[in-house]
């Protein structure tokens, strides 16, 4: 819970980076998740190539978009990020930012940041596991692969290697993965796999992140809510619903705190 006499910027400050010229939409749903959390973020701030970042200035402007040279983005841009790092509590990489050798080499940077992260997407193909720390890592189950395959790991050999490291594997039923424990996750449906799901949840865990330093309690509500709301998706669209519909489910379900992490 926030503290009723908290100022601008005390509640959380997350920097979204991600986005490149045909990927706008993952990184627009993931920041706007964000910014419509009615208790998540103060702050979103998103570091996007900077036609990405002006288009998602015309799309939302409680987004603020910090606009980085060129259609992708690459290592060299870690040095202009570097201010929007040191001000942000949560890093949140890999939404839209593509597979580009530029791109992954920027991931590599930025999963060294001593600063909480969560890492999804294209981020997740970049890295080893054992390079990472102190992130949550959202990975489908094929990325789970390629994550399991770059890092030399067997399924098995999971969990003694994630040191303080949390994996929120996502599927028909949901895992939340640390080195000490595993919970599953019952709540959503088959119309959940729609393309960009991902990234509203991976702007949702960003949200509880920011809020709390229980990196495995924050992924377990995050995949709670998002399957809660998926529930009520079906019922009312039965699989005719789209990821952007989650969005205008949000503010409702944070209002009510139906999701309970228990």
């Amino acid at each position: 819970m926030r503290d009723e006499d908290s100022h601008k910027g005390e509640n959380g400050v997350v920097l979204v980076i991600g986005g490149s010229r045909d990927l706008v939409g993952a990184l627009y749903l993931a920041a706007k998740s964000l910014a419509i959390m009615r208790a998540g973020a103060d702050l979103v701030l998103v570091a996007a190539p900077e036609k990405i970042a002006w288009t998602l200035n015309k799309m939302s402007p409680d987004l603020i978009a910090v606009k980085m040279k060129g259609d992708h983005l690459t290592e060299n841009h870690f040095f202009d990020m570097k201010k929007y790092i040191e001000k942000a509590d949560v890093l949140l990489i890999g939404n839209g930012i593509g597979q580009e050798q530029g791109a992954k080499k920027l991931v590599n940077k930025l999963i060294k940041v001593d600063k909480p992260k969560i890492i999804d997407a294209d981020a997740i193909k970049a890295i080893k596991i054992q390079d990472v720390s102190n992130a949550v890592l959202t990975p489908h189950a094929k990325e789970f692969e390629i994550l399991l395959k770059n890092s030399g790991l067997k399924e098995n050999e999971l969990q003694k290697n994630l040191k303080d490291n949390v994996v929120l594997l996502k599927g028909k039923v949901d895992k939340i993965i640390s080195k000490d424990r595993i919970v599953e996750n019952k709540t959503g449906n088959a119309g959940m796999t729609v393309g960009g799901t991902g990234d509203v949840l991976a702007g949702i865990t960003a949200g509880f992140v920011s809020q709390s330093d229980d990196l495995f309690e924050a992924a377990l509500k995050a995949a709670k809510i998002m399957g809660e709301i998926g529930d009520k998706l079906e019922e009312e669209f039965c699989y005719g619903f789209i990821a952007s519909d989650f969005l205008k489910e949000i503010p409702e379900f944070m209002k009510n705190g139906k999701s309970n992490p228990s």
